[in-house]
């Protein structure tokens, strides 16, 4: 207990964070590449694997808000460690058991991991720890050094991919992520920090239930929770179908693996840029920016010819644009409502995203099905990117001192 009660345990909770962050994120990204070697192997069309990967984040939007209330109540690193063996469990099911079964409780599992061990509970923990005047910066960061994961486990499963098959690819993820168990003990301590609790110690009264009851009655929140839906539809079409997208378009699966690697690697700056922007401008003029220019790039992308340059410019202006959602709307929540109970309000959030994720798989997969092609679902992301940007312009966001509810 020494260790946490010194000056810098915020940092070790938030390189702690950052590493799960990195290997849920990071393994969850690589699935847009196991779209046509699974459906192949299973004879079915492309939609039974994007209706698993709904499932997925269907079941990682619903189960964020309780495991981010039990970490909230009982601590970090406990939801954390079983998250971790929920994801590994859920990657060896897909490997060992090829079946239709196999692979869509594979994915519920995984859903399941992701929620008890994902961003949703590293964002809560660094919340918690870190001084209110480095919040931001601090989720940034947490986001930013996350991004890792995907810059280098794509590549990464790739090569695994090529060499050995796609079901050893997944059992070496699944071992990754086992190992997760041991970095989640870093989480421990993540208890408010001294300046927070004295911050907010007007509302530390409030329980789950009350906070969570101010949270749904709150206009600005739910315009919030509104604008992320719109995030995880754009999110999870591209890293699944964009390999589909670029396969019908002669480019190889390499070019595909690299773009997405390169939205990792240009998240770590974007995800900083945005967490830094965070403490020194307005949250929602940012936020609202940033799905803007998600749309104008997505605009750009299908307007011009797909070569592998466009495609990797694509996945380096993605990358800018990618998870910097994610320190601004969680540190909107701590302005809204404090910290006690960000893991559960931001799950909540998430929740939302999470339906957004589940239009963007399973109904790319649905529209390519049926027409051959994703057209349409790309002009629907970009119109989105512009509804997006209108709903959180119009969020009314309060001094950072005082917490929405708390001034009534």
């Amino acid at each position: 207990m020494l260790l946490f009660s010194k000056p810098s345990a915020w940092i070790i909770i938030l390189l702690a964070g950052s590493a799960m962050v990195s290997a849920t994120l990071g393994i969850r990204q690589v699935f847009g590449l196991f779209v046509l070697p699974v459906s192949n192997e299973l004879g079915t069309g492309l939609q039974f694997f994007s209706l698993a990967i709904a499932c997925q984040n269907i079941v990682w939007g619903i189960s964020s808000p309780f495991f981010g209330a039990v970490a909230d109540r009982y601590g970090s690193w406990r939801v954390a460690a079983c998250g971790a063996l929920l994801y590994a469990i859920g990657l060896l099911s897909m490997a060992l058991y090829v079946t239709e079964a196999g692979v869509l409780i594979g994915q519920i599992f995984i859903g399941m991991g992701l929620g008890s061990a994902g961003i949703s509970i590293a964002v809560g923990a660094v919340a918690r720890a870190a001084p209110p005047e480095k919040r931001s910066l601090a989720l940034g960061l947490v986001t930013s050094f996350g991004s890792f994961g995907q810059f280098a486990l794509v590549p990464f499963t790739q090569e695994l991919m090529s060499n050995y098959g796609w079901q050893t690819a997944l059992i070496i993820l699944s071992v990754i992520m086992a190992s997760m168990v041991a970095m989640s003990l870093g989480l421990r301590g993540d208890g408010q920090s001294d300046q927070n609790k004295a911050s907010v110690s007007d509302i530390a009264h409030l329980t789950a239930a009350s906070a969570l009851r101010s949270a749904v009655s709150s206009r600005d929140y739910i315009l919030l929770t509104t604008g992320f839906f719109v995030c995880g539809l754009q999110l999870v079409f591209i890293t699944t179908h964009l390999p589909t997208y670029l396969a019908d378009a002669d480019i190889g699966l390499d070019v595909a693996g690299w773009a997405l690697a390169l939205i990792g690697l240009f998240n770590i700056i974007g995800a900083f840029i945005c967490g830094w922007l965070g403490d020194i401008t307005s949250k929602k003029n940012v936020l609202a920016s940033v799905y803007l220019l998600r749309g104008l790039a997505i605009a750009v992308f299908i307007l011009t010819p797909v070569t592998p340059v466009s495609v990797l410019l694509f996945g380096a202006a993605m990358g800018l644009l990618w998870l910097g959602t994610i320190p601004l709307t969680s540190g909107l929540i701590v302005v809204f409502f404090g910290p006690k109970y960000v893991s559960m309000l931001y799950g909540v959030v998430f929740l939302s995203h999470q339906i957004g994720s589940f239009v963007g798989a399973w109904v790319g997969g649905l529209w390519y099905d049926a027409y051959g092609n994703y057209e349409a679902m790309w002009w629907l992301n970009v119109g989105f990117g512009v509804f997006a940007f209108v709903i959180n312009w119009l969020i009314r966001e309060p001094s950072s001192k005082t917490p929405a509810f708390a001034a009534g």
